[in-house]
């Protein structure tokens, strides 16, 4: 009984030492080792920079990085949804995506009329005129020609080396000059094309009782602390 005891206990032993050295093993077979670089395979390990580049190991980024060639440009992104948003059909959006800004003037009419457009559907939702309900100069004085000439022609994060890097501060009036990762980019963005020219005041903020809440997509900050190290995660809710 004992022996057979000791054999078991052995056993036991050998399989969880066995199972230590395989969870170190280099399973895949391509020779990287845990932290082990390699610079070819394809993965950001040991002190790399980049993906098989830069540390102490491997070639410079700026080395093994070769961007010479011709490119087409696939995509635009700049400010949050504005080619979603005010693009219409895909084949608008996908034309957008691939200008350049000289010519994106050409958008400003498809933008407003889009976005004209949203005011006629929320209209008829609320059993109005749709001639009655049309878009109104925002908070920043910029009636609809203006406002879709701003969202078509300057669809860029652009940055103010001298002034305040701000989505908006309705404090010092500051807009569109950036974004920091604070800024509530989605409900501006509500509030510049549904809610009128005064804060205090702003329309479809569903007041009275039965209109459409237009001004927010009712998603704050939560918990999350941007002083902290990418990414920016708030709290599990329990």
């Amino acid at each position: 009984m004992k022996t057979i005891y000791r054999t078991l206990i052995m056993a036991v032993i050998a399989l969880c030492t066995t199972t230590m050295f395989v969870q170190c093993a280099d399973d895949d077979d391509n020779g990287n080792a845990i932290n082990e670089p390699t610079c070819d395979d394809g993965i950001m390990n040991a002190d790399e920079e980049g993906i098989d580049c830069g540390g102490t190991f491997c070639e410079p980024c700026a080395v093994v990085l070769d961007f010479s060639g011709t490119y087409t440009q696939e995509d635009h992104m700049g400010r949050p949804g504005i080619n979603t948003v005010f693009g219409g059909s895909d084949q608008v959006k996908n034309s957008f995506n691939v200008s350049i800004t000289s010519d994106r003037a050409t958008f400003q009419p498809i933008f407003e009329s889009t976005l004209e457009n949203y005011f006629d559907e929320y209209a008829v939702e609320l059993g109005l005129d749709p001639a009655n309900v049309n878009y109104e100069t925002n908070i920043l004085g910029l009636d609809a020609t203006v406002f879709t000439t701003v969202l078509a022609q300057f669809d860029a994060l652009q940055v103010a080396p001298d002034g305040e890097t701000t989505y908006f501060n309705p404090g010092t009036g500051a807009a569109l000059t950036g974004r920091n990762l604070a800024d509530d980019v989605i409900d501006i963005s509500l509030i510049l094309m549904f809610g009128g020219d005064d804060l205090m005041n702003l329309n479809f903020d569903g007041d009275p009782a039965g209109e459409p809440l237009l001004i927010t997509d009712g998603v704050d900050a939560g918990d999350r602390d941007f002083s902290l190290d990418f990414p920016y995660m708030s709290t599990v809710n329990q």
